[in-house]
């Protein structure tokens, strides 16, 4: 694909007119208030496997998503026409939902005032000019490193490489109307050893808004073969009370947690354990979270959220005491607070790290487990009880000694996270949540 493609940055206007027909329409229509979404993207998709192409695949989807109001009634629907006799349609069938829909005090767009009025430039769209057979040939070279790294590297399991990009627009009848182009390049590969009877599959990919940035496939082919042959011979230990290290890109998932459990949808909702817990430590004082949106080119920047809002940076916890919730509108208003300008996520989540990388924390923890593969979904929300089924090496006096699989590790989100002893320099930068490996004094471990 090229940058004259239509879904660029010069596609906005249309899309911009697109929506402001749209508004007029459902004023015509009827409603009181209207907001309105709309995406167009494409892409280009190839994956190989066992030095064959598997799959080449175009796509292209464009969608409406139209929410009307009368007065505190609600109603929604979406189309993917973009026709005058569609949109018609789709905006009738909102307002007859929202004629049926209870009132809800809730409801409604955000204050006028607080739209966002300047947007800044985030240099978010940077098109890859990749043919389908030179994307074909980047995943052959991928693999192919990943078959000669070592002799146990018996099977492969898929090497990808996508592009796409896209275009985003909302509006509402307040006036607003704000949109931007993006761009997503990845190349990943799965790869599987085998030895001695027992085969072990692992993966290693990379992902940037630049595709000339992305790793080297000889580097990421290299890297899933090796963390893939690192893993045989693996078994289980005996249950056993002791620290646990997230490697990085897992450890993302302990503060995406922490995100729901404080986003306004399940505290309103009474769904979440940290219900009420603004103002208190739940994480050591050396531990500050904070949400930077505007990072020229990072994969989760945005410069208004859902509804409309100027995103901001802001901490959600500092010196480990919770701060703010996560809230949009809604959320905000059915909690009686204001918005934090989050509807539709965090952008860009940093957290607070120290200068030890994973080599040094486990020099820390002596003794445990090292956490890389994590399995199921184990976490009861309400009470913050968690358990998950793990996989990964298990640490003597600081040193990976042997691989680990079948275990399961638990605690309570609440103590994991007052018990965090370091966090490493190791960052994960392909995430919305920058967080190095992450040390845990203990979890228990059940094993054999």
């Amino acid at each position: 694909m090229s940058s004259t493609d239509i879904v660029g940055p010069q596609a906005l206007p249309e899309l911009q007119a697109k929506v402001e027909r749209i508004i007029a329409e459902a004023r015509r229509q009827g409603a009181t208030a209207s907001e309105v979404s709309v995406s167009v993207e494409q892409g280009l998709s190839t994956s190989v496997r066992q030095r064959e192409v598997e799959t080449v695949e175009f796509n292209r989807d464009e969608g409406f998503g139209i929410t009307l109001y009368l007065g505190q009634r609600k109603g929604s629907a979406s189309t993917s026409a973009s026709g005058d006799a569609a949109i018609q349609e789709t905006v009738a069938a909102a307002l007859a939902i929202a004629r049926h829909a209870s009132e809800d005090e809730a409801a409604g767009l955000a204050d006028a005032a607080l739209m966002a009025r300047e947007l800044p430039e985030l240099d978010l769209y940077h098109p890859w000019a990749i043919t389908p057979e030179r994307a074909i040939e980047l995943a052959l070279d991928c693999e192919a490193h990943a078959f000669d790294t070592d002799t146990r590297i018996r099977n492969a399991d898929g090497t990808s490489v996508s592009t796409h990009q896209g275009c985003r627009v909302y509006g509402n009848s307040h006036g607003f109307v704000g949109g931007y182009a993006s761009t997503r390049h990845s190349l990943s590969c799965v790869m599987i050893a085998e030895a001695d009877g027992q085969m072990q599959r692992d993966y290693w990919y990379d992902v940037n808004r630049q595709g000339e940035l992305l790793g080297a496939p000889a580097y990421i082919g290299r890297r899933a073969a090796e963390r893939a042959v690192s893993r045989l011979g693996a078994r289980p230990v005996p249950t056993c009370e002791v620290p646990v290290l997230f490697a990085a890109e897992l450890a993302t998932g302990l503060f995406s947690h922490f995100l729901a459990a404080v986003s306004g949808g399940n505290l309103y909702r009474k769904s979440s354990f940290l219900e009420g817990a603004l103002g208190e430590r739940l994480f050591p004082e050396w531990l500050t979270l904070d949400e930077r949106p505007h990072i020229p080119r990072a994969m989760a920047s945005a410069s208004f959220d859902g509804d409309g809002l100027a995103t901001y940076a802001k901490p959600f916890v500092a010196n480990g005491e919770l701060v703010s919730y996560v809230l949009g509108t809604y959320s905000g208003r059915k909690l009686g607070m204001p918005s934090t300008a989050n509807a539709g996520g965090v952008h860009n989540l940093f957290v607070s790290h120290g200068e030890e990388d994973q080599k040094a924390l486990l020099k820390r923890m002596g003794r445990g487990l090292l956490v890389t593969e994590l399995m199921g979904q184990g976490l009861n929300l309400v009470t913050g009880d968690y358990s998950r089924g793990a996989g990964g090496y298990w640490v003597e006096n600081g040193e990976i000694q042997f691989p680990v699989q079948e275990v399961t590790i638990a605690g309570n989100l609440r103590d994991m996270f007052r018990q965090i002893v370091a966090v490493g320099s190791d960052l994960e930068l392909r995430s919305n949540i920058r967080t190095g490996s992450v040390l845990i004094e203990k979890m228990t471990v059940a094993g054999s």
